[in-house]
């Protein structure tokens, strides 16, 4: 299994929307890295939603629902997009700045390359991370 952060601006699109609808087609991605990143996707793989811009803070995790596949925003065969589905809203979000704080974080895309909207995790990652949402 893999782990990924996902990040949307909740003003586009919320995990409230995704929870309420129970799926998205995570498409739109024209940044070549971050569709690099969803073609490593496998159905299982688990994501936290990471709402950028204003609030900064992971909401919920995700789980991928379907596999990579043509982008259905454009005709251009080089952009792809994956299915997901929502798995549980985090008792506590965790702020940008809490994971800023964590020694053992220091390393991870989401402050290294903070424009990058589909970002990978290792398993130690995403466990230091999912023990800080639950208070």
């Amino acid at each position: 299994m893999n782990y990924w952060l996902m990040k949307t601006e909740p003003s586009a699109f919320s995990w409230e929307q995704l929870v309420k609808d129970g799926t998205t087609t995570w498409d739109g991605v024209r940044n070549y890295q971050a569709r690099n990143n969803l073609k490593l996707m496998k159905t299982g793989d688990l994501a936290f939603i990471y709402h950028s811009v204003s609030d900064k803070e992971i909401v919920g995790i995700a789980k991928i629902s379907k596999e990579y596949f043509q982008d259905p925003t454009t005709p251009d065969c080089n952009w792809v997009a994956v299915d997901l589905i929502p798995i549980e809203s985090l008792t506590k979000k965790i702020k940008l700045s809490e994971i800023k704080l964590n020694p053992e974080l220091q390393n991870i895309a989401l402050l290294k390359q903070s424009r990058l909207s589909v970002i990978p995790l290792t398993k130690k990652e995403y466990e230091i991370i999912r023990s800080l949402g639950k208070y």
